[in-house]
């Protein structure tokens, strides 16, 4: 039998199945086969990406009228988080997907983001990141009507195995940020294999080069541009809230995973006076205190969920008030997913035992993984901003990070 990885004729599992978080979770099924192998292997997971373009899944947050699922927000990110309990690197680039393609739609004008959502579904495209406002070291200039693209970048999440890449470099003039949707495969761009971190091994998360990269007018997303109205500035919101699900998602795998080292290998110290793990009062309330945390940082990220959806459909009506209200429940979930997930990805190895360390397990994954992406921006900023807020009311501001 086929598996999902290699079926050619997957794409029949758009109509077959009962929905997109029933094919996530077939997805992940197959995923969880291999990702203990594919940590320790790093590089491109080509074949889950693959599996990703042939479901349909790329389209899932693109409205029914351009051949997109036309799935919520909410529903986006239970798939997201579904996908990340077993695998986060490619639960990372499927996100990040959804990021690009909310990017085009928020910088962008409809004559730009209307193709490219229908493009994007008919053709399977995956979309990879060069955007990373932080590093400046790619410069645009304008060239014969269009524009040029020269110069450095790091973090390119996803952007190896991308068929569209969203980029972004300083114009040589104003010194603001230029946005750009264009092909992967664009002459003069040149992208690396060089990501070969502790954790999120499979996110191609390295580096890129931009030589004499051509842009045309039409590729720039300008009008209405980055961060150029509330609704415009809900982008960084949708990107916090993304990592949170990823967060939360790789806490709740990690759960799952002590659970079953714990029910099935783990022997009960002597001292306890039990017959088994399962029944050491130690082990249960390390087990209470984890239920109760991932509960809590889940109904937070929940609500942000449905927040962001109903500040999405106000679409340009949306005030800098109802904005900043997202902001404040993206940010609560931003912190509570963090500190929950590498409080859990760490003390599961006391429930687990000293045997649930081998190196063939690799259950280490979890808090690498966690510990590398929640190093994307110090959640100590989240918190001085609710500390802002819940003092002074004062909402976030919003920037390319709040």
């Amino acid at each position: 039998m086929h598996t999902l990885l290699e079926a050619p004729e997957t794409k029949v599992l758009r109509a077959s199945t009962s929905g997109p978080l029933a094919l996530a979770r077939a997805l992940a099924d197959e995923f969880a086969r291999t990702a203990v192998q594919r940590d320790m292997a790093g590089g491109t997971p080509k074949d889950e990406r693959d599996a990703i373009r042939r479901s349909g899944l790329l389209g899932l947050i693109v409205p029914t009228e351009y051949g997109g699922h036309g799935a919520t927000w909410t529903e986006t990110l239970q798939v997201v988080r579904e996908i990340a309990r077993v695998d986060s690197s490619v639960a990372h680039v499927f996100a990040f997907q959804h990021l690009l393609l909310a990017t085009v739609r928020l910088f962008g004008s409809a004559a730009q983001w209307r193709p490219l959502f229908e493009k994007t579904v008919r053709h399977d495209w995956f979309w990879g990141n060069a955007l990373n406002p932080l590093d400046t070291r790619t410069v645009c200039t304008p060239r014969d009507g269009g524009f040029e693209f020269n110069g450095q970048k790091s973090f390119c999440s996803g952007a190896l195995d991308a068929d569209m890449l969203i980029a972004s470099a300083i114009d040589e003039a104003s010194g603001k940020l230029v946005l750009a949707a264009l092909p992967r495969d664009r002459e003069g761009i040149h992208l690396f294999p060089d990501w070969d971190n502790m954790g999120q091994r499979q996110t191609d998360s390295g580096s890129a080069r931009f030589e004499r990269v051509r842009i045309e007018q039409h590729e720039v997303l300008a009008v209405p541009g980055p961060l150029s109205s509330p609704f415009a500035c809900l982008r960084p919101l949708i990107a916090q809230l993304i990592l949170s699900n990823i967060y939360l998602g790789i806490a709740e795998g990690a759960l799952a995973e002590a659970r079953r080292y714990t029910n099935g290998q783990s022997r009960a110290w002597p001292a306890a006076q039990v017959a088994a793990a399962t029944e050491d009062p130690y082990v249960l309330g390390t087990y209470g205190e984890f239920w109760v945390g991932l509960e809590g940082a889940r109904l937070l990220t929940e609500r942000a969920a449905h927040s962001l959806d109903t500040a999405w459909a106000r679409d340009l009506d949306l005030s800098e008030t109802e904005r900043g209200e997202v902001a404040v429940n993206v940010a609560a979930a931003k912190v509570a997913t963090t500190r929950v997930g590498l409080d859990l990805t760490s003390r599961m190895f006391e429930v687990a035992g000293a045997r649930s360390t081998t190196a063939a397990l690799r259950l280490d994954r979890f808090w690498r993984n966690l510990r590398t992406h929640t190093l994307h921006d110090p959640v100590a900023y989240k918190i001085r901003e609710l500390g802002d807020w819940s003092l002074n009311g004062s909402y976030p501001t919003p920037s390319f990070y709040s």
